[in-house]
């Protein structure tokens, strides 16, 4: 693997524990998510980080295999460039549903290197 693309999923990997961290010690709760501002910004911005860590291993490798990358980029852009169409919703689905499968990816792409 080469060590930009390497450094791009671990970039992925903290933005992930990061994010996981603001619950710590807590139950998922979307409550606390919806009413913390810097919780749900500081959120966004790990999902901005993620999307263009993997928008930077396509451009370096375009056959990478990582699951929904394509869909972890247009989260980025929606993001950055549709700001007021990104609900909490939206964000706290991802949080749930898709950032631990996404972890135990880029972990075993980690081990693979």
């Amino acid at each position: 693997m080469q060590p930009e693309i390497r450094a791009c999923l671990h970039d992925v990997l903290q933005a992930i524990e990061e994010t996981e961290s603001f619950f710590a010690g807590q139950p998922l709760d979307f409550m606390f998510y919806q009413r913390d501002v810097r919780t749900r910004r500081t959120t966004e911005r790990n999902l901005e980080i993620m999307g263009e860590a993997v928008g930077r291993i396509l451009k370096l490798a375009p056959t990478f295999q990582l699951s929904n990358a394509r869909q972890i980029i247009a989260t980025r852009n929606r993001i950055i460039h549709g700001y007021d169409t990104v609900s909490d919703e939206m964000t706290w689905s991802i949080v749930v549903r898709h950032l631990p499968q996404l972890k135990q990816e880029v972990l075993a792409l980690l081990a693979e290197a």
